[in-house]
């Protein structure tokens, strides 16, 4: 039998290197996935918010799962939702800087909640989409103010609004979005 013997000076230094490349990779990771960016620049680097009036809060919206842009027809198993930085502001002047940081075109819709009604609980028309007719404003101009033809991913939009108090409902419309779960709640104090 041939017995080996390992200095300990060899494992201490395969220990530190092997700690090394796994800490390079986690923060290449972190970084790659917006970590290290500020929430006034897009997740690409495209474009930045300009400083916003009011009360901001930064909503990210995201897809997980294959995607068109991967060679797959759609979502294919994968999770869409809306995050909110925070979700009770003052009333008066909010802004939402709203950035997209999933792989297709999204929105973001602000439509008030009535009394009783809870986040999610829209009914989605044959068009795949729920209704507008009461919305407050939305952001989807790519890099840019207001409304557009929706958010590209990895960039940002934004929107300023005079809120009163209530509850209020953000959603991504676009076809099969609400219904893929892109929405949370806003509450106005």
């Amino acid at each position: 039998m041939i017995e080996v013997r390992t200095h300990p000076r060899v494992v201490a230094t395969a220990i530190v290197v092997a700690l090394v490349l796994a800490a390079g990779s986690t923060i290449t990771l972190a970084f790659m996935g917006g970590a290290f960016r500020s929430p006034a620049s897009a997740p690409n680097g495209a474009c930045s918010a300009p400083s916003l009036p009011g009360t901001v809060v930064d909503v990210e919206l995201a897809n997980m799962g294959r995607s068109g842009a991967m060679g797959g027809g759609g979502m294919m198993g994968g999770t869409m939702r809306v995050v909110a930085s925070r979700h009770d502001v003052n009333a008066g002047t909010v802004s939402l800087r709203v950035a997209n940081v999933g792989s297709l075109v999204h929105e973001l819709v602000v439509l008030p909640l009535a009394a009783g009604e809870q986040v999610g609980s829209r009914p989605v028309g044959t068009d795949a989409k729920v209704s507008e007719d009461a919305s407050l404003g939305e952001a989807s101009n790519t890099c840019g103010a207001g409304s557009g033809d929706g958010i590209d991913p990895g960039a940002l939009g934004w929107v300023t609004l005079t809120l009163g108090r209530g509850t209020y409902e953000l959603v991504c419309n676009l076809a099969g979005h609400y219904a893929a779960g892109m929405y949370t709640e806003l509450r106005v104090n």
